[in-house]
């Protein structure tokens, strides 16, 4: 490998390092403001709070049913990422082993969820829903998250799946093999890490998506994202505090999910089989 070693390409390195390091920095700062927030007794103008406690978090449980909230968060997440993967894992396979007339307009349906901010789909996703009757319910959050997860589910798997060599199916077919069974002994097992990070990363977004859930969600139905934003801006007088506390175990919640996802899957490595054709 050769390194570009002039003085407009070292000038750029340190720029890029700079500015990569300034962003963590400034990342890590707000985080360990929040955090040591939701752990002070009293933090006025003053580098390092007065004392520190843990009866915050305790409030934050009591006072926004923490335990409720959460409880809605993954009955809501494995709804979607359920039903992501039953319909988003047969329909990436029937798109990349079939060629039809549109497929290229269908693929572009399916970018679009993905590629355009979700207020922009979500007010009218959530005005149809309204007038359905599953406006403000458990299943009219988790069909507005659908929308664009089995997209996600099924751009990510394509690529998976034409890894495959096409014999191999055919090999199974002559052997006596059924669609049902060709899936389940023959492509589950070879997709099984791409399903994983497909379905991972999926729950990751379903967390914190706030658009949809916060446009779909009723008093019943909030997601932890949706129940921080409340918290934030009710009406009355809450304890910063508290409110940094449930962040913190939003933030928790998220993070923890997030590395479990990196540890099945290398987003560069998704890019790089996409680029494969």
């Amino acid at each position: 490998m050769i390194r570009d070693t002039t003085t407009g390409a070292r000038l750029w390195s340190t720029l890029v390092w700079v500015l990569t390091g300034f962003f963590v920095l400034n990342v890590a700062a707000m985080m360990a403001t929040v955090v040591t927030s939701s752990f002070s007794t009293r933090w006025l103008q003053s580098w390092l709070p007065a004392g520190y406690t843990t009866r915050w978090y305790l409030a934050a449980w009591r006072e926004f049913q923490l335990g409720d909230v959460l409880l809605t968060t993954f009955e809501v997440v494995g709804a979607v990422v359920l039903l992501s993967g039953l319909i988003g894992v047969p329909a990436a396979y029937a798109m990349a082993r079939r060629d039809f007339s549109g497929k290229r307009l269908v693929l572009l349906i399916f970018l679009l969820p993905l590629l355009v901010p979700p207020m922009t789909f979500g007010i009218p996703l959530a005005t149809v829903l309204y007038q359905l009757g599953l406006g403000g319910t458990f299943w009219g959050v988790v069909l507005a998250n659908l929308v664009p997860s089995v997209p996600f589910v099924i751009m990510v798997m394509i690529p998976f799946i034409e890894q495959i060599d096409p014999k191999v199916e055919a090999a199974a077919r002559v052997f006596g093999a059924g669609t049902l069974q060709l899936f389940r002994h023959v492509l589950i097992p070879m997709l099984t890490p791409g399903v994983l990070a497909a379905l991972l990363l999926v729950l990751v977004r379903t967390i914190a998506m706030f658009e949809l859930t916060f446009l779909t969600a009723g008093p019943t139905s909030q997601t932890l994202v949706v129940a921080l934003y409340y918290s934030v801006f009710a009406a009355g007088v809450r304890a910063v505090q508290s409110i940094d506390a449930m962040a913190v175990v939003y933030t928790a919640t998220t993070l923890v999910w997030l590395l479990i996802a990196l540890r099945f899957v290398n987003p560069t490595q998704i890019v790089g089989r996409g680029g494969r054709r």
